[in-house]
């Protein structure tokens, strides 16, 4: 037997024999005891971790755009922002009253469609397509202690039910490898495996046809009042679809949304799935899908999209320089979560960074109109 043969035969069975050990011990450590509804449980180690995070991207903003205008660390290709209403539903049911869906009202908004890859690319390249909304003329004071006083809410969601990684060790963990070149031993280090990681991966990265026929995850929880968790979801009320032009150039997506909205309206049900079983339904485990059969999703708000031009010059800026975070919030949807909280630092200090270099001035948006 040749020994490449006699390596690949004793790597196999290295495997069949560890595997079902490790999924095994993988099982039992994710049925943790004394685990609560909407309670979070922040690691020891965290703050540091999201710190050494920070530089990372930062480090990595600085080398990608060393010349020209400097973009997003996450997101950087949009597709465009657009005009919208965001609408309550009437007649909620009392634990569903929560925060910005108290009353029935309206909400001006604008909506941001993007696509997820770290570098910018054609959209004809399998992606995660990402949703922003913000809000606008949101009373109540907000959870970032330098603007209490702004009058926006953000809801963040992508085209994926869970994240590829479930904690700030492992995003930290995926983000050096991803930049030093080592995301196959992320992935496949025996002693400390990513299979799950392996197939979100793939089952994530798609070929789109419109943003505005693409149903979206907030895949991270929020409070929802005291005592109660929610993810969000938004369903395109004209349903999925997945027809691609055969001829489609590197920035069909925002073409799509163009023509569609040139002659028609768009909308979303925007809805909540509330948490039931904290095993099932972790807060601190943004890989794991909350089971719908065990918490059906209630719609509670329609985000309405009137027909538009959403492309000049002036609007696509605009729509550049918009700075998203999930703690642009109400004390009522405080976000929750290792990753959340780690976002909280990562997306002011990077959105301050990005400002800083571009010289542009970072601030809130105060009307959609």
């Amino acid at each position: 037997m040749s020994n490449s043969r006699r390596s690949f035969c004793l790597t196999l069975i290295f495997w069949c024999a560890v595997l079902p050990a490790l999924f095994l011990i993988a099982s039992c450590a994710a049925n943790q005891p004394g685990l609560e509804i909407a309670m979070e449980y922040k690691p020891q180690d965290e703050e540091q971790q999201t710190s050494d995070l920070t530089r990372l991207l930062m480090e990595k903003m600085e080398k990608d755009y060393q010349h020209g205008k400097m973009l997003r660390g996450a997101h950087p290709k949009h597709h465009g922002c657009l005009r919208t209403q965001f609408v309550i539903e009437a007649n909620l049911p009392q634990h569903l009253r929560v925060g910005v869906f108290t009353e029935t009202k309206t909400y001006p908004a604008w909506v941001r469609f993007s696509s997820s890859a770290p570098k910018v690319q054609p959209d004809s390249k399998r992606d995660v397509l990402g949703m922003a909304i913000k809000l606008m003329d949101v009373d109540g004071e907000k959870l970032l202690e330098d603007e209490k006083d702004e009058s926006t809410q953000d809801f963040l969601l992508i085209s994926h039910p869970v994240l590829l990684v479930g904690n700030v060790k492992d995003f930290l963990k995926l983000t050096d490898s991803a930049i030093n070149g080592g995301l196959f031993w992320f992935f496949l280090n025996p002693f400390d495996l990513h299979l799950k990681e392996i197939v979100i991966g793939l089952k994530a990265l798609k070929r789109h046809a419109n943003p505005l026929h693409t149903r979206y995850w907030s895949t991270t929880p929020y409070l929802f009042g005291p005592g109660q968790a929610v993810k969000y979801s938004a369903f395109p009320c004209a349903g999925l679809s997945g027809t691609i032009a055969k001829k489609s150039g590197p920035g069909y997506l925002r073409q799509a949304m163009k023509k569609e909205l040139a002659q028609d309206e768009a909308c979303f049900d925007f809805m909540v799935q509330i948490q039931t079983d904290p095993q099932k339904m972790p807060i601190e485990d943004a890989r794991t899908n909350w089971d719908e059969t065990l918490s059906p999703f209630i719609k509670v708000a329609t985000l309405k999209i009137p027909s538009q031009v959403f492309d000049s010059p002036g609007q696509m800026d605009f729509c550049e320089d918009l700075s998203f975070t999930p703690w642009h919030s109400l004390s009522e949807h405080r976000p929750l979560g290792g990753i959340n909280r780690a976002r909280k630092q990562i997306y002011r200090d990077l959105s301050i960074f990005r400002h800083e270099q571009n010289n542009k001035k970072r601030e809130e948006p105060q009307s959609s109109d």
